[in-house]
Formats: structure tokens, C-alpha cells, sequence
């Protein structure tokens, strides 16, 4: 973590020197394969295993909190090592070069902080860490690793993401001063009825009063990992249920926003706010809600003016939605300049108001396509070319998702100094900037 001297200047112009450097030395032959460990191999861990397998690499060693989906995984690859806890892969096993971490998230810096201290590369997903504390120090290891990482960000992948980046940055709807992103699909406290609008899994409203036995193929204390020790219900397990308890995950603010969020922060050249701002119905202690939204200052950065970022979830939206002023997508992102507006969502965007862009120009594209979420990060592992989701612009996405989560639970509008990761005018935000680990699961 940056030391209580450090101005924020100073750690902001860290953040851009590293972005644009060469992550190391390469380490294998661009022929060579390499040598992976997956971590997390259910659920989104298969999806991330089975691009891995398709670009040709070795799988060395699995670990799953689930035995059944560990015994699976395991069968598909001969002589594969196989573990349950991470951290006796990492304690036995350091002859791998690369890491895919996908574990729930409340575990994933304890799961990629060894590999990183290892020295190996690092494929995360998103959220980086479970909060902003936990997220910085995954930051300042990557740095000091000097490895390929990537957070599962696969959307910024997309040819449609960097045409709307191409659009802002070249100025075709002048200076941005207003950013608003909202999502269809929100999980969390919320009732019956709005549960099901959203197309969430499972309702619940409060802790469940009754344990149920833990199923047999399933290490319950491993998936607790740091978090506070609480009997076995079906409503954290299997994911992604967890995600909408606080002792787990972050909601969908930290989960979507990973994606939705991410838009602007690559368009407009975000890092970290100024200020941020909640508003919806009062905070519950253990569950993230469904209905929210959090609002972000942004100062100058370089040639580009103040900026404010508003977030929507669940029952709320832009006012320029709710008054039919802009298409009814159900998930947008809606950049305001002073030329004129542009919406997107993962697949499309279009200029605003259209009559007015009718002749309109694009510039030729000047962010080349990609070769793949995954295969990039893999080639970067071979090469030392830069990863765009790296866990330094990735970790300053998910400390600003964080930051609006704080801001909802505290309830008060925040002032955040990123050097000395505190927010200095709510002394009781810092349980929730860092948090207490259960005993033997501390993270350094």
C-alpha cells in the first residue's frame, strides 16, 4: 500500500507510467507451451479452463472446494496434480508458469497474491479482490512481479467497446461531462416480485435461522476461507448466489459494474474519484441490495474536463430513460457532450440525437481488435506485450465499484484520497475499505 507521504498526484502518475510499460522479460519461447494451474475450475472457472485448452496450453494442476467438479476436471487431463486448498498448490507446487484464478470472490487476492509473489502470471476474474484495500495490494504486487495479468473483463474484448472508445476519445460528441450507466439485471435484496423481473436465482431477505447439512463433496471451511464462520445453507452455495452477501461478494455494483463500468473508465481515462455518493433503500448488514445508485466526481485528466459517472441498478434508472429521451435499452451506457450524445451497451451504440449525426464521419479506427480476452493475456505471457484489463488498470476500476458500494453502506457522500486509500471525511468507511480476516486466512 502507498505510504501516508504520498500525494495523490504522485500515485495517479504511478498508475499511468506502469500502464504503459512493458510488464517483464519474456520467459518462454513464443512456441513453448505453458505450463497453467487453474483455480476455480466450476462455473465461470470451466469457461476460463476451456480457453485456455483451446489455445493449446498445458493444464498442470486443478483445485476445487468441490470434489465432484475437481475428480471431473481432473480425469481430463492425466498426471494433472489436483487440490482442494489453494494454498497448499502453492505451498507443494511452484513448477507452472501461469495462474487462472476463479474462485468466489471473497477468495480471489488470497488465491492470486502467492502466484504473484511466485512470480507467475496471473489471469483473475472479476471482481479483482472483494474490496478496495485487498485490491490495491494485488496492484502493487503486480507491479512489483513485472508479469502478464487480466481480469475477466471479456466484454472489453469487443469490437463495439473500442469503436465507442474511437468515437469519444476523437471528439466526436465534443467534452464528456456526464456519464450514466444502468443494468436490467440486478440481484440482491429486493422482493419476490422484483426478483423475478430481474431474473434472480434465489430470493432472500435476511440470514437464513436454519443450517443444512453440508453435502458430502463439498469443503465448507475452505469456501468460508476469510470470511466469518457460518453454518451450510443452499442460499451462498453454489455461486453465484453468494455474490449478494456481503461476506462473499459485492452485488451487482461490483459484478456488472466490472464490465458496465468499464466503458467509460477506458473512453474518459478514469482512475480514482473524487468524490462518490449513494442513494437507495437503507443498507442491509449482510446483503448487497438490488436497487441502487452511486455517483462519481471527476477532476481534469490532461486534456479532458470534469466528468461525472452515475451508476443505476435494479428499480433505477437515468432520468433521460425514465422521460424517453434516449432509446429504452434495457442496459446502456449514455455518454453527454457538448456535440451531442452517444449510447452503447455491449453489441451496439448509436450517436444522438440521429438527425443530427446523419452525415456523420467515424474516424478510422485506431484501437486494433482483439485476438481473444484470454489469448491475449496468454501471448502477453510469452511476449511482455501489454494486456488491456491488466491488474493495474483493472485494480483501479474495481477500487472505484468498491468505493460506490462503501458510499451506499455508509450513507453519506465520501471524499477519497487514493494514496493514503482512505476516505477522509467519514472515519467509519475504513471497516469497509479493509476488512478482519478470519484467523489463519490473512492476506499478508
Amino acid at each position: 500500500m502507498g505510504s501516508s507521504s504520498c500525494t495523490r498526484r504522485g500515485f495517479l502518475a504511478g498508475s499511468a507510467a506502469i500502464l504503459g510499460a512493458p510488464a517483464f522479460l519474456r520467459a518462454k519461447g513464443l512456441n513453448e507451451k505453458l505450463d497453467v494451474v487453474v483455480i476455480g475450475c466450476g462455473g465461470r472457472g470451466g469457461g476460463n479452463l476451456g480457453e485456455v485448452v483451446a489455445a493449446g496450453e498445458n493444464i498442470v494442476a486443478v483445485c476445487d472446494i468441490n470434489q465432484k467438479t475437481l475428480d471431473a476436471t481432473a480425469a481430463r487431463f492425466p498426471g494433472v496434480k489436483a487440490y482442494s486448498d489453494y494454498r497448499k498448490l502453492y505451498d507443494e507446487f511452484k513448477s507452472f508458469d501461469a495462474a487462472v484464478v476463479s474462485t468466489a470472490e471473497h477468495t480471489h487476492s488470497l488465491a492470486t497474491l502467492p502466484a504473484l509473489k511466485l512470480g507467475k502470471h496471473v489471469y483473475c476474474e472479476k471482481p479483482l479482490a472483494h474490496n478496495i484495500w485487498e485490491t490495491r495490494q494485488i496492484r502493487l504486487a503486480a507491479r512489483e512481479a513485472k508479469v502478464a495479468t487480466q481480469m475477466g473483463t471479456q466484454i472489453h474484448a469487443g469490437g463495439n467497446y473500442r469503436r465507442v472508445v474511437e468515437l469519444v476519445q476523437s471528439g466526436a460528441i465534443g467534452q464528456v461531462s456526464e456519464c450514466h450507466v444502468w443494468v436490467g439485471r440486478a440481484w440482491g435484496l429486493q422482493s419476490p416480485e422484483d426478483a423475478k423481473r430481474f431474473g434472480d436465482i434465489v430470493t432472500v431477505t435476511d440470514r437464513p435461522k436454519e443450517a443444512e447439512p453440508v453435502p458430502e463433496w463439498l469443503n465448507w471451511d475452505l469456501f468460508l476461507g476469510p470470511a466469518p464462520e457460518r453454518p451450510y445453507n443452499s442460499v451462498y452455495y453454489p455461486g453465484p448466489k453468494w455474490y449478494r452477501w456481503w461476506d462473499f461478494g459485492s452485488g451487482t455494483m461490483s459484478d456488472l459494474g466490472s464490465h458496465w463500468n468499464d466503458l467509460p473508465f477506458w473512453a474518459l481515462k478514469l482512475d480514482a474519484p473524487l468524490t462518490i455518493e449513494a442513494d437507495g433503500p437503507p443498507a442491509h448488514a449482510e446483503l448487497a441490495p438490488a436497487t441502487m445508485s452511486a455517483t462519481y466526481t471527476y477532476g481534469k485528466r490532461g486534456d479532458l474536463g470534469p466528468v461525472k459517472l452515475t451508476w443505476y441498478q435494479g428499480n433505477m434508472k437515468p432520468q433521460a430513460w425514465t422521460d424517453k429521451l434516449i432509446p429504452q435499452w434495457d442496459s446502456g451506457c449514455l455518454f453527454i457532450g457538448d456535440k451531442g450524445m452517444l449510447l452503447a451497451d455491449y453489441g451496439k451504440h448509436v450517436l444522438l440525437p440521429e438527425e443530427q449525426f446523419k452525415d456523420f464521419k467515424r474516424p478510422d479506427p485506431f484501437i486494433p481488435d482483439s485476438i481473444g480476452h484470454h489469448r491475449e493475456w496468454l501471448r502477453a505471457c510469452r511476449t511482455g506485450d501489454p494486456t488491456t484489463c491488466n491488474f493495474e488498470y483493472a485494480g483501479a476500476l474495481t477500487e472505484a465499484n468498491h468505493l460506490g458500494n462503501v458510499a451506499y453502506r455508509c450513507g453519506k457522500k465520501l471524499t477519497w484520497d487514493p494514496a493514503k486509500l482512505e476516505v477522509t471525511n467519514v472515519p467509519e468507511a475504513a471497516r469497509l475499505v479493509k476488512r478482519t480476516y478470519r484467523k489463519g486466512w490473512e492476506l499478508v
